[in-house]
């Protein structure tokens, strides 16, 4: 199948580079085919954010978006910062807060309606997006550049085998492909590997971000309600925080983020998350009420110096596949619809000009000097510094080179990321193992409960799409050494060390993946791949 454009990821940068691909080309009254391929059921459905949304993509994408029947209805009202301990906590005064911090003006509400609703905008401007594929590879021609992409085969057994329901992968080619899988996305990684795009950046970091969704009763409904917090129950050299937001009918959104640099192998992300929610700053909200939703995903944290090359010959970077998330805002998504823009411009200029499947130099260039990167560069230090000198002296600091970088934005000292996620765990006779309270079923639950609430669902019988390379290392190296922390890190149950007779083996519960990717960064061996399964397979957010 020929197009113009070959998007991969109905995400907010893929559905806003198809966007306004198809105004340019009307506005030359052109015709432009673009296509988006997404991994989900349906466009949304793999979609996870906090969300408050910074409106500056929006408005640059599609101004009236306002009038348009967006699922954007709930503007920040209160701004709330704590520094919490175990029993109580410190409210930051809003005003010691450097202004980029501040969430007033923007939007409170699910980005995976978001992005639904923009799939809505997309397809009535002619794009044709396809839901339930998943891309397994790029195709490149002799001379090296990508002309397009291959969809994974449906219908594998778990034996290699083609069932009666085979359908083999298609082949989408474009003068241009665009990447917008999110967060460490399978394609994006092959991508940087061979182009070497991260040469000259430092280690991408991440984040894992866990979220439920509530509902509350009315009376306790606060509309336009953020809130965030450090401090317990992490320790202090451990980053991280949690947020809660209130938007839409007696909804509230209330989450946790953990730094993936922790060190150590006991920690549990998904425990931490549970146990934040007994502080009475987080469960005065949400008593009461009722969980209706839950979900995972990774987040790039690495910041300005983390950003690969976005270029490659015939295609780019675009959204989080870069890296472009704010982490002191825990925001992203309107930096990814930015970029988005900018990459659709590029590609458009060049396929005006007769062009195709060469270096989108104008797309990087114009990312260097927008409003995104001044922004991205006034927080560049703080992860940096969060990570060396834990979180209060640390938070401490970046709030003042934050503050520095907004005064004297001419300012050019950067810090450099030290080393990958992986590397940072300590080994396991070196900490102690943390002990976690018991889910009570009403404020706090178990994991399996959890899962089942994302609507995740796999094809039991096809093949494991969590491959490891050597699948000797997690019995005879990862459980000595680190005690398998892939037990603790994955927010799904996804792995297990279970004892058969006299001897122990490594099980992987494929069927609860909910795509976070949590693994393929954290692994200290760097043992596992996450692939795509088929198509349409994974979570099934709702709200989200």
């Amino acid at each position: 199948m020929e197009f113009d454009v070959v998007i991969v990821g109905a995400g907010p940068a893929g559905l806003s580079a198809a966007i306004r691909l198809k105004q340019l080309a009307a506005g030359k009254g052109t015709d432009l085919s673009v296509v988006v391929l997404e991994k989900g059921s349906e466009v949304g459905a793999h979609i996870l954010s906090g969300a408050v949304i910074d409106p500056v993509g929006l408005d640059r994408l599609i101004p009236d978006w306002r009038d348009k029947g967006s699922p954007l209805q709930t503007q920040v009202t209160e701004d709330r910062f704590y520094y919490l301990t175990e029993t109580g906590g410190i409210r930051f005064p809003n005003f010691f807060m450097p202004p980029l911090m501040s969430n007033h003006g923007c939007y409170i509400g699910s980005l995976g309606a978001l992005t639904k609703w923009l799939a809505e905008q997309a397809e009535a401007l002619g794009v044709e997006i396809y839901p339930g594929i998943a891309v397994t590879q790029a195709i490149f021609r002799p001379s090296g550049e990508i002309e397009g992409v291959i969809t994974g085969d449906m219908g594998v057994a778990r034996d290699g085998s083609h069932k009666d329901s085979y359908t083999p992968g298609i082949a989408l080619m474009g003068k241009y492909t665009l990447i917008a899988e999110g967060a460490r996305g399978s394609l994006s990684k092959q991508l940087i590997r061979k182009f070497g795009l991260d040469a000259e950046s430092g280690p991408q970091k991440f984040g894992i971000g866990l979220k439920e969704l509530w509902e509350i009763p009315p009376e306790k409904h606060r509309p336009g309600l953020v809130q965030h917090t450090m401090g317990w129950p992490l320790e202090d050299k451990t980053g991280g925080g949690s947020f809660l937001y209130h938007f839409g009918e007696n909804l509230v959104s209330v989450g946790y983020v953990v730094h993936l640099d922790y060190d150590n192998p006991y920690l549990n992300p998904f425990k931490e998350f549970q146990r934040a929610k007994t502080h009475p700053r987080i469960s005065e909200h949400l008593e009461g009420g009722r969980r209706i939703g839950y979900g995972a995903r990774a987040l790039t944290e690495g910041g300005w110096q983390a950003i690969p090359r976005l270029v490659f010959p015939g295609g780019a970077l675009i959204g989080c596949a870069a890296g472009f998330m704010n982490v002191p805002r825990i925001k992203g998504s309107h930096n990814a619809m930015l970029s988005g823009i900018m990459a659709a411009d590029a590609a458009f200029a060049a396929i005006e000009a007769g062009r195709s499947r060469d270096v989108l130099e104008a797309y990087s260039e114009a990312v260097a000097s927008s409003a995104m990167a001044t922004e991205l560069k006034k927080v560049r230090n703080v992860k940096p510094l969060w990570s060396r000198f834990g979180t209060r002296l640390g938070v401490m600091l970046g709030g003042l080179d934050m503050w520095l970088n907004t005064l004297l934005p001419f300012l050019g000292h950067t810090l450099k990321h030290p080393k990958p996620d992986y590397a940072s765990l300590k080994k396991a006779s070196e900490v102690k193992p943390i002990e976690y309270p018991k889910p009570d079923g009403v404020l706090t639950f178990d994991i399996l409960s959890s899962v089942f609430l994302s609507g995740t669902n796999h094809a039991e019988d096809q093949p494991v799409h969590l491959r490891l390379a050597d699948p000797s290392i997690p019995i005879e190296r990862n459980l000595p050494e680190f005690a398998e922390p892939a037990q603790r890190y994955c927010p799904a149950m996804v792995y297990e060390v279970v004892e058969e007779g006299d001897k122990l083996r490594f099980q992987i519960n494929a069927q609860n993946c909910v795509h976070c990717k949590t693994c393929d960064v954290k692994d200290p061996a760097q043992n596992i791949d996450w692939v795509p399964p088929e198509g349409g397979d994974g979570p099934n957010y709702v709200n989200m």
